[in-house]
This record gives C-alpha cells, sequence and structure tokens, in this order.
C-alpha cells in the first residue's frame, strides 16, 4: 500500500514530462473550472470516458501538483509482468471486470479495501464511473463501484474532511489526429456526506441518487449525444448546425463556444427524439443525404457553411503559404520519422482497430520517438565542421516549434485547397453543391 500512495522524484518526473507532453499533443488545450478542485483529498476524479489512456492523463493534467492520482484500470492490460510493473508505478490499479473471468471478481474487495484505505489518507483516485471506454460521444450507465468506495470510505471512522466526487467531461477535437483541441470541464464537487443519512436508511435509494447526480453533472459537461437509435444523425446535426447555434447564442467564434452549440443542440436533439417527433425521422433521411453528398464532394461542414472566399483573399492566401514552404519543408524533415514512426507501428506492427486507442498508442510512442530522434540529429549537426555550440543549442530548441509549424501549414493547405474547390464548384454550379446547401438549410430548419 505504501508504495501506491508515495510520491517518488521518479514518479514526479515521469509525471511532469507525461503532463507537460500531453498539453502539447493538442493545439488547444483549455480548462475551465479549475476552483472546483480542492487542494487536497480525499478526491475521487470522475471522467468520462472515450479515449483510453489519454482522458487519466487529462485528469492528471488537472490535480494539484502534490495530489497523484491513483486510478483504476480494466485488469487485462496486466496481464504481463512488464507492463503491470510499469501501471504500478504510474500509480495504476487493477479492476476485475465479467469478462476477466468469475473466479476474479473476488479480487475487487481487496482492491476497492485499497482504494478506502487511499482515501482515508487524503489522497486522489481516478475512477471511470462508466466502467469502460467507448468511442461515441455519449454518456453510458454508471457503474456501482465508484459509489461503493465512496460511501464505504465516508462512512469509515466518519471521514473528515468529506469525500468528494470531482466531475469532469472531455470533449476532445478528434480521436485520432494529433494538433486537435481538448476541452477539460470540471464540475463542482459531490459532497458525498450529504448522501450518507440516505445510505444508512437505504443503499440501494442512495447510491441511485447520487449516481444521478453524477450522470447530470457530467451530461452538462461533456457532449451527450443521449440517442437511442440515431446517433450518426446527432452526429452530423451537430456539425451542420454548429455554427448557426453559435451565431443564435450570440457567442464568440471559438472553440468553448462551439462546444457550448454542439450541447445546445444535442439536447434539442434528445427532446425531439423523446417526444416521437417526426422531424427526427426527416432529420435522419437528411442527414443521411447530408453526408452522402458531402462525402462525394469532399467537403468538410465547415469549408460548406462559409461563403467562398474572393479572388483577392485567395491570391494572398495562396502567397503567404507558398512563402512559408521553406518552413514546413524544414520542420517536416526534422519531425518526420519521429512522428510517423508511431504511427507506422500503430497502423502496421501492433494493427490497432480500435480507434478509442489510436491517439493513446501513439502519444505513448511519440514521447520516446521525439526526444531521441531530437537528441540523435542535434548530435549529428553538433560535429558538423563550422558549429559552434550556441548554433547547436538554437536547433535542438527549434525542433519541435518547427515541426508544430509544419503540421499547421499542412492543415491549412488542406483547407486552402478545399477552399479552392468549393468556389470552383460555386462558380459552376454545381448540382451537388446546390443539393448539399439545400439539405443543409432544411437541416437547420427543423431544429430551430
Amino acid at each position: 500500500m505504501s508504495n501506491i500512495v508515495a510520491y517518488p522524484l521518479s514518479f514526479s518526473l515521469v509525471r511532469n514530462y507525461m503532463v507537460f507532453t500531453f498539453k502539447r499533443y493538442y493545439s488547444e488545450y483549455i480548462v475551465t473550472g479549475r476552483e472546483n478542485i480542492p487542494a487536497e483529498g480525499p478526491v475521487i476524479f470522475a471522467p468520462n470516458h472515450i479515449n483510453a489512456l489519454m482522458d487519466a492523463l487529462a485528469v492528471h493534467s488537472i490535480a494539484p501538483y502534490k495530489l497523484p492520482v491513483i486510478f483504476l484500470a480494466r485488469a487485462d492490460i496486466f496481464k504481463n509482468r512488464t507492463a503491470a510493473k510499469y501501471l504500478k508505478f504510474v500509480k495504476i490499479m487493477p479492476a476485475f471486470r465479467m469478462q476477466d473471468g468469475m473466479e476474479n471478481l473476488g479480487k475487487n474487495n481487496k482492491i476497492f479495501e485499497q482504494c478506502v484505505d487511499i482515501l482515508n489518507q487524503n489522497k486522489a483516485l481516478g475512477i471511470m464511473p462508466e466502467g469502460n471506454q467507448g468511442e461515441q460521444r455519449k454518456l453510458r450507465p454508471l457503474v456501482k463501484g465508484i459509489f461503493r468506495i465512496a460511501f464505504t470510505a465516508q462512512q469509515k471512522d466518519n471521514l473528515h474532511p468529506n469525500v468528494k466526487i470531482i466531475p469532469v467531461g472531455i470533449d476532445y477535437g478528434d480521436l485520432e489526429k494529433y494538433g486537435k483541441h481538448i476541452i477539460i470541464n470540471i464540475g463542482k464537487p459531490i459532497e458525498v456526506s450529504e448522501y450518507m443519512k440516505s445510505y444508512a436508511e437505504n443503499t440501494v435509494t442512495a447510491t441511485n441518487e447520487i449516481r444521478e447526480r453524477l450522470r447530470s453533472d457530467l451530461n452538462k459537461l461533456s457532449l451527450d449525444l443521449a440517442t437511442k437509435e440515431y446517433y450518426e444523425c446527432f452526429e452530423t446535426v451537430v456539425e451542420v448546425a454548429n455554427s448557426t447555434y453559435v451565431k443564435k447564442l450570440s457567442l464568440p467564434d471559438n472553440t468553448i463556444s462551439r462546444f457550448i452549440a454542439r450541447q445546445k443542440i444535442a439536447k434539442r436533439l434528445v427532446t425531439l427524439e423523446n417526444t416521437g417527433s417526426e422531424k427526427i425521422e426527416k432529420l435522419d433521411f437528411l442527414c443521411k443525404e447530408y453526408s452522402r453528398l458531402s462525402k462525394k464532394l469532399k467537403l468538410r461542414s465547415r469549408i460548406i457553411e462559409q461563403k467562398p472566399d474572393a479572388v483577392i483573399t485567395i491570391l494572398l492566401k495562396g502567397l503567404i503559404l507558398l512563402c512559408i514552404l521553406p518552413v514546413f519543408i524544414y520542420g517536416l524533415l526534422l519531425n518526420f520519422l519521429p512522428f510517423f514512426i508511431p504511427v507506422f507501428v500503430r497502423k502496421y506492427i501492433m494493427k490497432t482497430e480500435y480507434e478509442g486507442f489510436f491517439s493513446s498508442l501513439q502519444f505513448g510512442l511519440g514521447i520516446i520517438t521525439f526526444p531521441i530522434f531530437y537528441l540523435l540529429q542535434t548530435l549529428l549537426v553538433c560535429y558538423l565542421p563550422g558549429t559552434s555550440w550556441w548554433m547547436t543549442l538554437i536547433f535542438f530548441c527549434t525542433q519541435y516549434p518547427f515541426g508544430k509549424w509544419a503540421i499547421k501549414w499542412n492543415g491549412t493547405t488542406k483547407k486552402f485547397i478545399a477552399k479552392l474547390k468549393y468556389r470552383k464548384l460555386a462558380n459552376n454550379k454545381s448540382n451537388d453543391l446546390l443539393q448539399v446547401l439545400n439539405v443543409r438549410q432544411q437541416i437547420i430548419q427543423l431544429i430551430s
């Protein structure tokens, strides 16, 4: 037990490095509600779970420096001895599920006892309340394990300070690609002590009450496309109507505003589905048509929703991209191998098929490949004739920034080409483009 709650220098260094690189994996690292995190335990962080180990790192990135989070994870990832030692080092404990075998479920009692002891020592736990991972942006049923631990810890010696459950909503710009946004919304603490009277009277009732509270909070903090049978429709509508809702809500056009607009659209769609409105069936049909046409045109919603750029704007953007091309080439050459080796390993060696694990695997490999290649490339430059120490230092420090510039240039160029194509289609009065614009307008009108 002492090993799991200890805070050695080795763990501190690894945690700091992981959090530092994690924040730089995303183009925008946005956190709201930091004031809701207590300075010390006993605390249980309860995030939604759609992106494997990245969800745990998101929690680590917001936790106070002296409050390391000890996580529970599915037991099957502990089968390899080397992996098990590393997982224990980074403060992850196994939780056994039905699929791990009925004979192993009894081991959870010991794990839960350890979790209670961790909280009794005013430390922090990280527990995924959904119990499993799903790559769809919707909350799944919450399992009772987190509440069993919380109630037991609070009940033991009438624990003071009180156990708090911190709901955490995480939203990713993309589950696979590097350089997208991440939004971490931290909710107000749920005081377990407030449910202890009900727990003493009826454990089932108290568990259901606190579970509903946590679910409600997570719904407010994340994008919950809570549909029973129209998920693809919901996913399409929140993108198609996003900019319209941002304007409707009088919000500035930025990442957090677009997230808020998606939440509002999702709630509107849930209402339509739950009331049995015929609109939802019509929306489903329109969304399928919109997806078919946009894929045919190879244009994303963010391009379709904008007006075609003026000729002078296109010329100016093209000239700027051309001028920055040498920076892209330089950054690409310095970062090609460390960036694409993790992708190659994931695709062709490990052959990982589950999208919800892509970024975790690529990030995990990347934090090894990038420093190795940066050091090797720096040593190579260092031994070039006429290279001074300060030139070597500048080279070392500029490898990563130029790599980010290269990725940004690549993304901007793709958008530029898409806008050129969009303008050409608009000028030629493409029938497919006119249809997709018409369908888009019908979708927006149906949810207004």
